[in-house]
């Protein structure tokens, strides 16, 4: 990273390194999440669950990326050991040991409703200590809304569903 963009986050550089940090590992964690529960998804609508979680899976990657290259960019190093993704995460990892469609929904949305706090938290401390990590929490809390509101639709299809059988 330039001098002067550096400059600009200033004394709040290991702060800002450690919330993005824990913003990576939640990211990875969610990436397999949605991953693994696309491969065992059982159930009525399997296919447009499946069909929602591959997207998500393939968006929580890309944040992953995103988060990366500005870890680089102030001049950290991203966490390079998977194990200690479950040390710093803020949302944690749950397993989706019940493949049930409903199950897994639920799961995915929890998993969102903690990623929207997260941001959220994120664009509150730092505000335009950092201009540039703000609009990139940004732009990831506008996707995790989105998938909120995809997987809550899904999981009120499957009400719907359900009740006609």
């Amino acid at each position: 990273m330039g001098t002067r963009g550096r400059e600009i986050v200033g004394e709040h550089l290991p702060r800002v390194l450690e919330l993005l940090n824990k913003a990576f590992a939640d990211e990875w964690l969610a990436y397999y999440q949605y991953w693994v529960g696309s491969k065992i998804v059982q159930g009525p609508m399997k296919d447009a669950v499946i069909s929602e979680l591959v997207l998500h899976a393939a968006d929580e990657l890309r944040h992953a990326d995103m988060i990366t290259a500005r870890i680089i960019q102030l001049g950290g190093t991203p966490i390079t050991s998977p194990r200690e993704w479950f040390t710093f995460a803020n949302c944690g990892y749950a397993a989706p040991d019940d493949p049930f469609v409903k199950k897994i929904l639920e799961q995915n949305i929890s998993g969102e409703q903690c990623a929207i706090n997260v941001y959220n938290s994120i664009i509150s401390e730092i505000g335009l200590k950092d201009p540039v990590t703000y609009n990139l929490a940004v732009q990831i809390l506008q996707d995790e809304v989105e998938h909120e509101e995809d997987l809550q639709a899904l999981l009120e299809d499957l009400g719907v569903f359900l009740v006609r059988q």
